[in-house]
């Protein structure tokens, strides 16, 4: 097992100022942000530009620090409603695809997404092909897609799901086209899914784990109402919290933008305000820290 960190937490930092850190300070990997420049969207960065990609100063780069790229991180909606936005976006992870292959990144990160004006039976229907030509892209690569677990509750209009991964029964679906999961289990943890028992009938298909700290308030359960939701496309029941508006709790989203270092508040590098995004939460409390951890 090797740790690293998301290096989207710092947008302002270069990759070659992550490495130099991460290096310094005890770290074997980087998940790379890999997202196109777009001004200042929240969450986002561009640590490797994959549209001027020179992929042997990169691994130059890694190999002279005795750090590996773990993974390629472009967490955005597949499924977005917009469709100029999602051809976009499908071009783009094609490009992440290319380049992770270039630098010798096993894994790209991902999220399957969801159009919140579709079922979701529609919407797996519809995610089932437009993955197919990412992950066969990805087969002659040598590439493995990996979708993050992420609820990303703050893409649906009502705070239902919006990233259609979330769950262990969808996990199944997701295994069933070709994709891996990269596991947080800080996710499960607020919906009130146990996530060692989640996630152990699946080691062999999670290549990439991300970590962070978590707090629950139970007691703040009464405000929240967990809602199962059958689905009629074979698949049997998604579990899921619906959590309304409160004024106290607060869940940093998405945490996959945060670091965590093993070094003193003193020591670690500092986090803009201005790249956390904070939603009401009624039952759980996610911190801005988020660990990589690679599987070999």
């Amino acid at each position: 097992m090797k740790l690293g960190f998301v290096t989207a937490c710092l947008p302002g930092w270069s990759l070659s100022q992550l490495a130099a850190w991460a290096a310094t300070h005890g770290y074997a990997a980087l998940e790379v942000a890999a997202w196109p420049r777009l001004g200042n969207r929240p969450f986002t960065a561009t640590h490797l530009d994959v549209d001027q990609l020179r992929p042997d100063d990169v691994r130059r780069l890694v190999a002279d620090l005795r750090l590996e790229i773990s993974s390629v991180a472009f967490m955005d909606n597949p499924l977005d409603p917009d469709l100029a936005a999602r051809a976009a976006m499908h071009a783009h992870l094609h490009k992440c695809i290319d380049a992770a292959a270039a630098i010798g990144a096993p894994t790209v990160g991902t999220f399957v997404g969801r159009n919140p004006h579709r079922s979701v039976k529609d919407n797996l229907v519809e995610a089932a092909e437009i993955f197919k030509p990412f992950v066969d892209h990805a087969g002659q690569r040598g590439v493995s897609i990996v979708i993050e677990n992420c609820v990303m509750e703050g893409w649906h209009p009502d705070g239902y799901p919006g990233n259609l991964a979330y769950s262990p029964e969808l996990w199944e679906w997701m295994f069933a086209q070709g994709l891996y999961l990269n596991f947080d289990p800080s996710h499960l943890m607020w919906i009130g899914i146990d996530p060692v028992e989640a996630v152990t009938p699946y080691v062999d298909r999670i290549p990439h784990w991300q970590a962070k700290d978590v707090q629950l308030f139970p007691e703040r359960r009464k405000q929240a109402a967990e809602i199962k939701v059958r689905l009629t496309a074979g698949a049997a029941l998604v579990s899921g919290v619906l959590r309304p508006e409160a004024p106290e709790g607060w869940s940093v989203e998405p945490a996959s933008q945060t670091m965590t270092s093993r070094t003193t508040p003193s020591t670690a590098p500092p986090i803009s305000e201005a790249s956390v995004r904070a939603r009401p939460s009624s039952s759980s409390r996610v911190s801005m820290r988020t660990l990589s951890i690679l599987a070999e």
